[in-house]
């Protein structure tokens, strides 16, 4: 009609004036005939649709003309009709149009209303929709009007026409909904928008109107329907806010009916209500809607899913709150819920349903399923749960109101549903919130009567784990009310028995969150037994919940705990961690020595019976199960082969299980419960495996690679369906076959690799991959590589199993993990091609595609710098399986393949500079495929092309020299500190061409950076920044642990620093116009860490020393006075550093010619004054000694008394020393002070490490004569073994210099020196006994907490503290009074170490009770024990009576220490 209409108009219009000249007399008397003609042929509604036919085609003139007089035209009609009817012209067009969009919506074919229009509804209601934006340009169309004939449609109109309407500013929804009845448009939209959301899932364009139109609606509805107040509503907006309120509501109501009945909802409706849940995304609202109006209705809908039908009681949640986990509740609810938690913080979610708990009757299900949401979603949800917990229990016992208790507990039992990952278990919360005398209920008997009230109310309804839980960790109860507590646990118990469990089969590490039932009390005892199995061995002591179940449920302990521990089985010849274990509990008297003997005589059965088997190998019976295994899997390959028969592969390997179990020999539910949760022991070093079961393994791996090779003859593997994938899955069904499979996996790949042939291969890579997708049917695995093997004590997953096993190491290791990488990656592409890269993460170890990565470019130069879009090259599955194969060409094929780039970009698969390093790192230099040349060009390519330039996100640096050199330093340090094994048991050293990298990337660096202005305000050296950036934050456990890897850390960080440029330890900075040397942090990282490790206690080792000489030398060239700048730095040395002159006086006669030859190679000059007055020392102590010549004392004391103390040591012959001694001037007080601290620390060395040369006897003999010196010269030393805090201040120039083990030996060296301690001398130095007690209580201090003593076999502890005690018991008596003024200090000391001791401090107090005692008896002063303050008779009674008491346990404790 539309098409006929415009023919007439046109003829009208223009054709018929072509033909002949017009009659009419001018174009009023034209248009009225035009008008005469529209009225009797001419529908107005149609009319409206002519607009687009009115306008001449592009091209023609006078378009703009026709368009007005087309627009003009339906403007005269309208008037004209409407005047005729005498009606406005608006009203008529308004009327019409929703004639015509009543037709419009009419014409669908379909017999029910649709939301959408389709494609010719849609053109013509475009066509109406530009008409009527004309008529309403001119003023000639009622918008109310319009929206008032809409709603007297005979069908309410298409949903997609009412948006149409709105999006095209012919009627805003809000002004249509105004002018129509509420009830009846609610009817309207929610039927039409619960139609739109089943209309999601149709063709592409539909489903974007859907969503188009949908947030649209959402808008207008948040718009209107929850505008903030202080805005003001619009006043002519009365039906619309309640209009709005009420659809959201009714949809809301359509999904939450739906939540308890997912199951039973058809599919495409669940659809429908998750694609509404679109409404609560938070980005569709943008900046439409105020952020106070979305808070407004996300905070309404919270409220509203929270009191939806609150019919479910509390006996009801406590019953059923574990099926409202958050992996069991609806998803439509959980979805809903992380909707709406966008657009709050987490304490906003929680403090919602906190008010709405304390407000309104709840949906109990509702509210629990939030509870879970929250804690899993929310990271800080936990510590919030705990406050808000805490708030209910104080306001419960407060008020002693049982709501609030019953919520609080509610809510941490749902919470601890979700484990301990995201919140405490439910026990911790009940033992920290009830298990102490502080807690709510015992303010008061009232209050503990309330709490045991609410429990007993509640065990009517419990299930057993929260009963265990309470009986188990009862809440603290007063003795006298005691009564109250038994009384419960009888009600307790008696719920259980009705529950048929009993509390004394409960596990010993029973999981009490877990939402399963409660585990038989067999399998239980088999996980407690390997729980405690794996304290042991990292405590290598008897659990604490072991000897606790031995005596307080000793039931349980002997009927379950020790039959499981105490399964027989054929004990290993060398006695592991089970063996350990038993033979402890066997000496602790925890095992009866009849169920022992028992145990012992089974094992030994257990091996005879083992023998027998093994010699009956050949024996037609034993052979027979293994027959009947091969001849099935025979058959398997017939069905793989042929895909019309892979129906039946199920079946057959069916058959197959059962054969492979008569063939392994049937497992009992125990051995089956025990293989269920323990973990599989490898011995990677020696896998051995029995004959028996190695015969079925390499039957089945035959099988699976001969059924591999076949099938891919006839089909690729992602068109074989999934045979090999169930086969490998009813092998993992197995769980006593798996470590057998591992183990001959491992004789295969780690040991024999290089020697498969390529059928193998590709048969073991394919498998591979099939056990990783069977990964959860796998146990863990402890796998023993052998010492300092990195992974030793890891336990690993079947992916990292792998790729432990893959090695690239030698020539012929790279060529296999090249060749199976390749294979497993190809495999991998082709048979799960459709998977995305995520999905491949789970397939395959990352670290295989990793190696790849490292491979690849390594063998091939074409590889390198290859990206994804030079990837076309194709690699099939087939070409693997040629026999020409050439796998350096296969694995670049598999390179360049745009598939294979595409996944190495994910984040999982990138391999980053670090994990580079350490592969390359693994290359045995010798041994390697690249010659030495080629490897320099890999290297330079890979770290300066490749890893440098790069991006941190990809794995690279960023540029950033700087952050190379800290990565490779942390993976050279890292490799080192793991001592990397080249095969088990071979050590070697890292990697010279890597150590070069880095001298080459530190020496640019130096090169490259220009001396900072300020030396104060200069950034701090990157390479000890890093270095002392390891040290930081590390732990490794024990306490002996952290220090082994400490003192190895340190040792490594010397090692690295000599091998670097020398002059990369000093930096330059610009003070003015000169040039300064800066070795601060070189001074802070030797006084802090590099002093620790020096075995001479005083003096860095000479590689070290040596070093940063030759680096002053060199650095010294960038200043304008080089001999000015090194004097400043050895001047600085004195205060700042004093250990590295003192390395510089031991080491002087090696270090003097190189310092020497190099200063005259720089500058051909005189030798820096510092430096010729070290020369200047070391010449008059040598003269002095051998030529009698006068020794001055110029420059600091500690200088010369070191040059002398190391002559003496190098050159002296004995017996010279006195006479030198003697020969010395006056004021020699810190000179011979200073030499009595050396000889102390080489003393100490003597004790703690012989093998440095250091004679004891020598080194004591000097120590007497220079103390006889210092007693003859009446000089005072005893302060001296003070610290610097507590002693003389003149020392700590010497206390800075030592090293802290040596520092705290010094009570060692003390009383080693007693054969020289005379009587005058505790006459004559009041201090002495202070300091002599003092160190006596540091001594007691270093053997009870058993560090840095010398051991045994140099000098027996216990033999230097009972010399040390038994000279002060003879040396109290004969000091005088004055000597006991301090005695005070001593015993506050003694408090703070009483009071940092938990195990051994009754060794500390009994002994120094007993010397106090003796000062005391002797004095008769009324000096106070701990400060007291009591009389002298009081306390000599007393510290007599503890000394008499304590002595037996003391000396008991001692005894059975050591």
């Amino acid at each position: 009609m539309a098409g006929a209409g415009g023919s007439a108009l046109r003829e009208l219009l223009a054709g018929r004036a072509r033909k002949r000249k017009s009659s009419f007399g001018s174009t009023a008397e034209l248009r009225a005939a035009a008008l005469r003609l529209l009225d009797r042929h001419q529908k107005l509604s149609e009319l409206l649709l002519e607009v687009e036919g009115s306008v001449k085609p592009a091209g023609e003139g006078g378009i703009e003309h026709q368009e007005s007089s087309s627009e003009s035209l339906i403007v005269s009609v309208l008037q004209e009709q409407a005047s005729r009817l005498g009606v406005p012209a608006a009203v008529l067009a308004a009327k019409n149009a929703v004639t015509k969009i009543e037709q419009i919506c009419q014409s669908s074919a379909s017999p029910s209303q649709a939301p959408l229009l389709n494609l010719d509804q849609r053109e013509k209601l475009s066509c109406l929709l530009r008409t009527a934006k004309d008529l309403l340009e001119n003023n000639v169309f009622s918008r109310s009007h319009f929206c008032q004939e809409i709603w007297k449609m005979k069908d309410l109109p298409v949903l997609e026409a009412v948006w149409h309407l709105h999006t095209n500013g012919i009627t805003g929804l809000a002004e249509l909904l105004e002018s129509v009845d509420g009830r009846a448009v609610e009817e309207w939209l929610c039927s039409s928008l619960c139609a739109l959301c089943e209309r999601a899932e149709g063709p592409p364009q539909d489903t974007e109107n859907v969503g188009l139109i949908l947030s649209d609606f959402a808008i207008m509805f948040l718009q209107n329907g929850f505008q903030p107040s202080e805005l003001g509503r619009k006043l002519e907006l009365k039906k619309v806010p309640h209009i709005c309120h009420a659809v959201l509501q009714r949809m809301l109501t359509w999904v939450l009916d739906a939540v308890g009945k997912e199951k039973e909802e058809d599919v495409s409706t669940l659809q429908a209500m998750r694609f509404w849940l679109n409404v609560f995304d938070v980005s569709i609202y943008k900046s439409a809607v105020h952020p106070d109006s979305l808070q407004q209705f996300f905070r309404h809908t919270l409220t509203e899913i929270l009191t939806y039908n609150p019919l479910l009681k509390v006996s009801d949640a406590i019953h059923k709150q574990r099926e409202w986990s958050f992996t069991r509740t609806c998803s439509l609810l959980t979805t809903l819920y992380c909707k709406l938690f966008v657009a709050f913080s987490a304490k906003e979610s929680i403090c919602q349903l906190q008010r709405v708990l304390e407000t309104h009757e709840v949906n109990w299900q509702h509210v629990l399923s939030c509870v879970s949401t929250l804690v899993v979603c929310q990271a800080e949800a936990e510590q919030l749960f705990k406050d808000l917990l805490s708030h209910l229990l104080i306001k419960a016992f407060e008020n002693y109101d049982m709501e609030n208790m019953i919520t609080a507990f509610l809510i941490a039992r749902q919470a601890a549903l979700e484990g301990p990952a995201v919140f405490m278990p439910y026990s911790e919360w009940f033992k920290a919130s009830f298990g102490n005398a502080s807690s709510h209920h015992g303010s008061s008997k009232k209050a503990l009567v309330f709490l045991f009230e609410f429990l007993s109310e509640l065990v009517p309804f419990e299930v057993a784990p929260y009963l265990k839980v309470h009986i188990m960790y009862p809440p603290f109860v007063p003795t006298k009310h005691r009564s109250v507590l038994l009384e419960y646990i009888t009600l307790a118990k008696t719920r259980l028995a009705d529950l048929k469990v009993a509390i004394e089969d409960m596990g010993l590490y029973e999981d009490l969150s877990s939402t399963h039932e409660s585990m038989q009390p067999q399998g239980q005892a088999l996980r407690d037994v390997e729980k405690a199995l794996q304290i042991f061995e990292n405590t290598r002591k008897i659990p604490t919940s072991v000897i606790e179940a031995s005596i307080f449920r000793r039931p349980y302990y002997t009927s379950w705990f020790l039959p499981a521990l105490l399964r027989p089985r054929v004990l290993p010849k060398s006695p592991d961690a089970r063996m350990a274990f038993i033979d402890s509990l066997k000496r602790a008297d925890k095992i009866p020595s009849n169920l022992y003997s028992t145990y012992i005589q089974a094992c030994r059965a257990r091996k005879e019976k083992m023998l027998q088997e093994e010699s009956k190998v050949e024996s037609s019976h034993s052979k027979e199960p293994a027959e009947h295994l091969k001849a099935e899997l025979a058959a398997l390959r017939v069905l793989i082969v042929d895909q019309a028969k892979h129906e039946d592969v199920p079946a057959q390997i069916a058959v197959i299980s059962d054969r492979l179990s008569s063939a392994l020999g049937h497992n009992s539910d125990e051995n089956e419960a025990a293989a269920l949760n323990s973990r599989i022991q490898v011995n990677v070093c020696d896998p051995s495996l029995e004959p028996c079961h190695q015969s079925v393994v390499d039957l089945l791996l035959t099988s699976f690679c001969q059924n591999l090779i076949a099938a891919s003859y006839f089909n690729p593997p992602d068109r074989q369906g999934p045979c090999l994938s169930l086969f490998v899955k009813m092998m993992c069904g197995h769980r006593s076959l798996i470590p057998a499979l591992l183990g001959r996996l491992c004789q295969l790949i780690y040991h024999q690799g290089p020697s498969l042939n390529d059928a193998h291969i590709l048969g073991l890579a394919a498998l591979m991959i099939h056990l990783c997708e069977s990964r959860s049917l796998i146990p863990e695995i402890e796998a023993d590589f052998g010492i300092s093997q990195p992974v030793a004590e890891k336990v690993l997953s079947i992916s990292e199993f792998w790729s432990c096993l893959l090695v690239c190491r030698t020539e012929e290791s790279l060529s296999f993990c090249t060749r199976f990488c390749t294979a497993a990656v190809s495999y991998l592409l082709c048979k799960f091609s459709s998977f995305s890269c995520d999905d491949l993460c789970a397939l395959v170890p990352p670290s295989l595609v990793k190696k790849l990565q490292h491979v690849v470019p390594r063998l091939s130069l074409e590889a390198r710098g290859i990206t994804s879009k030079e990837g076309k090259a194709d690699l099939g599955w087939s070409s693997l399986m040629s026999p020409s194969l050439n796998y350096r060409r296969a694995s670049l094929c598999l390179w360049k393949q745009a598939r294979f780039q595409e996944l190495v970009k994910g984040k999982a698969f990138q391999l980053s500079f670090r994990e580079w390093l350490l592969l390359e790192l693994e290359v045995h230099p010798e041994k390697d495929v690249l010659s030495a040349s080629e490897r320099q060009d890999f290297h330079y390519w890979a770290i300066y092309q490749w890893y440098l330039p790069a991006p941190s996100a990809s794995g690279g640096c960023d540029g950033d020299l700087e952050k190379a050199c800290g990565i490779i330093m942390d993976c050279i340090l890292d490799f080192s500190q793991r001592l990397d094994l080249g095969g088990c048991g071979q050590l070697r050293s890292v990697s010279p061409d890597i150590l070069c990298k880095l001298q080459e990337m530190v020496l640019e660096l130096g090169c490259r950076r220009k001396p900072l202005s300020g030396c104060l305000d200069a950034k701090r050296h990157f390479l000890f920044e890093i270095l002392q950036g390891r040290l930081k934050d590390r732990h490794h456990g024990s306490a002996l642990g952290e220090q082994l890897w400490r003192q190895q850390e340190l040792l490594l960080h010397r090692r690295i620093l000599v091998g670097l440029p020398a002059s990369t330890l000093i930096a330059t900075c610009r003070k003015g116009k000169k040039t300064l040397l800066d070795c601060e942090d070189f001074f802070h990282y030797v006084n802090s860490e590099l002093k620790n490790i020096c075995s001479r206690g005083y003096a860095l080792s000479y590689g070290i020393t040596a070093h940063f000489f030759r680096g002053l030398l060199n650095a010294s060239l960038d200043c304008e006075e080089s001999a000015e700048g090194v004097n400043d730095v050895l001047t600085a040395c004195q205060t700042k550093c004093p250990i590295v002159l003192f390395s510089a006086v031991l080491w002087w006669p090696q270090l003097e010619p190189v310092l020497c030859s190099q200063w005259k190679r720089l500058f051909g000059a005189p030798l820096p004054e510092e430096l010729e007055r070290l020369r200047e020392c070391q010449s008059s102590a040598v003269g002095f000694l051998s030529s009698g010549q006068v020794f001055p004392l110029s420059g600091p004391p500690w200088i010369s008394a070191a040059f002398l103390h190391c002559t003496v040591q190098q050159h002296s012959p004995r017996g010279r020393e006195r006479n030198a001694l003697r020969r010395l001037g006056t004021d020699t007080e810190q000179f011979l002070v200073s030499l009595l601290f050396f000889s102390l620390m080489d003393l100490i060395s003597a004790k703690i490490a012989p093998k440095e040369g250091v004679d004891f006897q020598t080194s004591l003999e000097w120590a007497l004569e220079i103390l006889q010196c210092l007693e003859e010269r009446g000089i005072s030393w005893p302060l001296l073994f003070l610290s610097a805090e507590e002693g003389s201040r003149k020392y700590s120039v010497l206390h800075c210099a030592a090293s802290e083990r040596h520092s705290r030996l010094l009570p060692v060296a003390f009383y080693s020196l007693t054969p020289g301690f005379h009587h005058e001398l505790l006459t004559r130095q009041h201090f002495f006994l202070y300091v002599a007690l003092n160190l006596y209580i540091q001594l007691l201090q270093l053997f009870v907490e058993g560090k840095d003593l010398p051991q045994p076999e140099q000098a027996d502890p216990l033999e230097v503290i009972s010399t040390a005690r038994q000279f002060l018991l003879g040396a109290i008596p004969r000091c005088p009074a004055k000597s006991f003024g301090n005695i005070g200090l001593v015993s506050e000391c003694f408090l703070f170490y009483h009071s940092e001791m938990t195990v051994c401090s009754l060794c500390i107090l009994h002994a120094t009770l007993e010397l106090h005692w003796c000062c005391l008896l002797i004095t008769r002063s009324a000096v106070p024990f701990c400060n007291t303050g009591v009389v002298e008779d009081t306390c000599c009674s007393t510290s007599a009576t503890a000394s008499a008491l304590l002595l037996p346990s003391c000396r008991l404790h001692l005894s059975q220490q050591h």
